[in-house]
């Protein structure tokens, strides 16, 4: 069974009715350990902020802390943040195994009521097949409170959704294939193929915020005083290769080395945070970005200064505002329990030439466990209230100019210091 329901919904009363005829509503189907939380996590990865995911785990396991079983608490309320968020302009999509005789009436009346493009997939993966992709999650401690036994127990073939409203996806199409025909179908955004990276003039003015955009020096700076702390004095795991005479890249701000430890405790067992670098003096920040705009002006002879000066902010932050001359920003990366650095695309600091921009945080040409990774990271340092560089998966700030403008304050608390 292939078939894809209807683009637009018919007529439904006003009462019910949700969302907004640009909406886009994605339901994912399937058992345990079949891809659905990956799937989900691709599409927001490729269509960015916007996209909701009202996932069954966090809402029945986590928050309710339920069983699964008919009439279960979590159904109701499943269906009413999914028309919620739908009401107020975001993409939804809903994932989780979400049986058929318990969740059928909720799905097919969110789809019903919805009044945007509604798509259903059913991820079809063999028992055998699912139980490999269990065996090969990095969390032990997952693993060891979810057996074989439990798929086992929990595995429906083909529970499928009635009236042909689901589309069946196979086992053997991957992640990327996936998530390319979901954005398709449902127009979130074109599913074409990634070509090698080359810097365009075109694409630095289409792109998302740069450190060199005016808006981020405008912010103006109400400086807190909070002084640097050296996290090498603390249980982070810390990698020397940027190490100094003085230690600076080992010091930041003691609020953000606060936020750090709430980031680390945020990830699964067997994963952990590895910090790289913290505060950076500004005369070497005025090094590195010299040197990248002077290679850039080498390859791109026709470019105007002003135009090197914005590519070379993909890159490098201009000295002037710098987060990590503030003591606000931080790389970082995982490693697994044995302190082993983990696959997430690039090495740190991979430059958008030498990695075909697959350093920009949601690049599209990553391995699926490269995209697991990320996730984990964004996911943990965001949460934590760090906000991301979009052109480097490992660089996050807070409190510094850029973080505030991304959050709209009125001004920033982090502004350049000195190492005493």
């Amino acid at each position: 069974m292939t078939a894809t329901p209807a683009g637009a919904p018919g007529r439904v009363p006003t009462a019910t009715a949700a969302g907004r005829p640009d909406t886009r509503l994605v339901v994912i189907r399937g058992n345990s350990a079949s891809g659905k939380s990956s799937v989900a996590l691709g599409l927001r990865d490729h269509y960015g902020r916007g996209v909701a995911i009202v996932g069954q785990d966090v809402i029945r396991r986590n928050v309710l802390r339920e069983h699964d079983t008919t009439g279960g608490t979590n159904i109701a309320l499943l269906g009413r943040i999914a028309r919620h968020a739908l009401d107020a302009g975001f993409h939804v999509v809903l994932e989780g195994i979400l049986y058929v005789d318990r969740y059928s009436h909720m799905i097919t009346s969110l789809v019903r009521d919805h009044r945007g493009v509604s798509r259903c997939y059913y991820l079809d993966v063999p028992l055998e097949a699912t139980l490999t992709r269990h065996a090969s999650k990095a969390d032990a401690a997952y693993l060891e409170r979810v057996t074989e036994d439990h798929l086992v127990s929990w595995y429906r073939e083909l529970d499928l959704l009635p009236d042909g409203l689901e589309t069946v996806v196979p086992a053997d199409s991957t992640l990327k294939d996936t998530v390319a025909r979901i954005l398709r179908d449902t127009g979130l955004a074109p599913a074409s193929p990634t070509p090698p990276y080359k810097p365009s003039q075109g694409d630095l003015m289409s792109s998302p915020v740069l450190m060199s955009d005016p808006q981020v020096a405008a912010v103006p700076v109400r400086e807190c005083g909070e002084p640097l702390v050296d996290v090498r004095d603390s249980s982070l795991r810390v990698d020397p290769r940027k190490h100094d005479r003085q230690g600076a890249f080992a010091h930041i701000r003691a609020g953000v080395l606060a936020r750090l430890e709430d980031a680390r405790a945020r990830l699964p067992a067997g994963v952990d945070l590895l910090f790289i670098e913290g505060y950076r003096p500004l005369a070497l920040q005025q090094r590195y970005f010299t040197e990248y705009r002077d290679g850039l002006a080498a390859t791109q002879p026709d470019w105007t200064p002003e135009q090197l000066h914005q590519a070379a902010s993909r890159y490098v932050s201009p000295p002037e505002i710098a987060p990590h001359s503030a003591g606000a920003a931080v790389d970082v990366t995982l490693v697994d329990q044995d302190g082993h650095e983990l696959d997430l695309g690039t090495r740190v600091n991979a430059s958008p030439e030498e990695s075909d921009g697959a350093c920009f945080t949601h690049a599209p040409n990553l391995s699926d466990s490269a995209r697991h990774y990320r996730a984990l990271l964004l996911d943990a340092m965001e949460g934590a209230g760090f906000t991301n560089y979009w052109t480097e998966f490992w660089h996050f700030s807070t409190a510094d100019r850029y973080d505030a403008l991304m959050r709209q304050e009125p001004h920033a608390r982090y502004g350049p210091v000195e190492l005493p």
